[in-house]
């Protein structure tokens, strides 16, 4: 459960609503979570009914002590059937079985059955072997070397399913203002509960695809925002916080039955199809095709989690929006620009990502809301490598690295 600092968790008292319908403890197996991001808890919004880390709800765990089970006795027929069970066969090519006989030597009697032959899926690509980002990989079953390329090709053709327009034309009662601040909200709880940055993606795909088909008041805004986090939590994590934990950074804004009832209209709004392909997947194998270094990587990830604010990247397709903002990396810390490699993989030339990584350079030189700095201030830290602190290339040399790549 996230503190704020300078609390101490002892002293917080423990609401009265520790129960519902006489049903206590239905979520006893999840831990609670303590913030350790270098920012520390979420701050302050009134803008969502003051947001702030004021209770703290306790769950104490209950264990049941069974009675032994009693032995069944075996039947004759069970017996039999067990040993035929633990007979030693053999299945043959033609899918019949056949009974081997104990004793037989390993050398001599030993059977070998014949392989059949095994060719590559028909239609399958084959990489060629200069574009093999994962050839040193092969026979890791913990990569999946062998279907890498086929998983991204999968996930392009899912980006299609889910391209979004400008929805805010069709909510009377929000603003895209509003929705920058949930988005910065989000961010501060991703990091204060130690989330994985798939999550966050994830999260605000899922609250973008649930505005666009549904009129919403502004007052139920933070509870769409805090259950598409529960869902892609679920989604994404190992251990996901619990509705408690959500209940709590509200301040118990709302209540448990309301979170329940969003997570129900939500899945039932996207038919329960959740599995959005999220711009930093594509990211980080785009970064792989250039060994990029830690660090030109984060800040590839800090102008990408940057859009995420901007309500005019919505409609952005996922791969296209990693690439730009590598190709944009590239070119600020001058490590060269794309390469017949990144080509090949993300299926993008410079002259197609040309005009969003300009518009990706304005968003940096020119912040929508001064205000949203939950992002800024995150990938300001030493832990980030403070890349937000990195000078902006100019703009003519932006223009230069763009036109000499497309020439060459």
């Amino acid at each position: 459960m996230p503190f704020s600092r300078g609390k101490n968790p002892s002293s917080i008292k423990v609401p009265g609503k520790g129960s519902i319908g006489g049903m206590e403890n239905q979520e006893g197996v999840h831990s609670k979570r303590s913030p350790s991001s270098p920012q520390g808890g979420v701050k302050k919004r009134s803008a969502f009914v003051d947001i702030t880390n004021a209770t703290k709800i306790q769950i104490n765990n209950q264990t049941k002590i069974g009675k032994p089970a009693k032995k069944a006795l075996k039947s004759k027929e069970a017996a039999k059937n067990e040993a035929n069970l633990n007979e030693p066969k053999a299945v043959c090519s033609n899918g019949q079985s056949m009974t081997l006989e104990v004793g037989l030597s390993p050398e001599k009697d030993l059977v070998v059955w014949p392989q059949e032959e095994t060719t590559l899926c028909p239609g399958r690509q084959v990489v060629p072997d200069e574009f093999d980002i994962d050839k040193e990989f092969h026979g890791d079953v913990s990569m999946s070397a062998e279907y890498a390329n086929e998983i991204f090709d999968y996930l392009r053709e899912r980006e299609e399913k889910f391209v979004l327009k400008d929805y805010m034309n069709s909510q009377p009662d929000l603003n895209k203002d509003m929705r920058g601040i949930l988005v910065d909200w989000m961010v501060e709880l991703q990091e204060n509960f130690e989330l994985n940055h798939e999550t966050l993606y994830l999260a605000v795909k899922l609250t973008d695809h649930y505005l666009a088909c549904s009129v919403i008041m502004r007052e139920s805004l933070q509870l769409i925002g805090s259950t598409a986090m529960l869902i892609a939590s679920k989604f994404e994590e190992r251990t996901p916080p619990c509705i408690d934990d959500f209940l709590y950074i509200c301040d118990d804004a709302y209540t448990r039955e309301e979170i329940i009832a969003m997570e129900i209209n939500i899945l039932q709004a996207l038919q329960f199809d959740i599995n959005i392909p999220v711009p930093y997947r594509f990211l980080r194998r785009y970064a792989k095709c250039v060994s990029a270094s830690m660090e030109t990587l984060t800040l590839a990830r800090y102008v990408c989690e940057l859009s995420l604010l901007e309500l005019q990247q919505v409609p952005e397709r996922g791969s296209r929006l990693a690439a730009a903002c590598l190709l944009l990396a590239l070119i600020t810390k001058g490590l060269g620009g794309w390469t017949a490699m990144l080509e090949y993989h993300t299926g993008y030339t410079v002259k197609e990502l040309t005009p969003l990584v300009k518009t990706l350079r304005t968003m940096l030189a020119c912040p929508t809301d001064d205000k949203l700095t939950a992002v800024t201030t995150k990938y300001s830290h030493k832990v980030f490598f403070e890349v937000a602190c990195i000078p902006l290339v100019s703009v003519q040399t932006l223009e230069d690295a763009l036109i000499e790549q497309q020439v060459s």
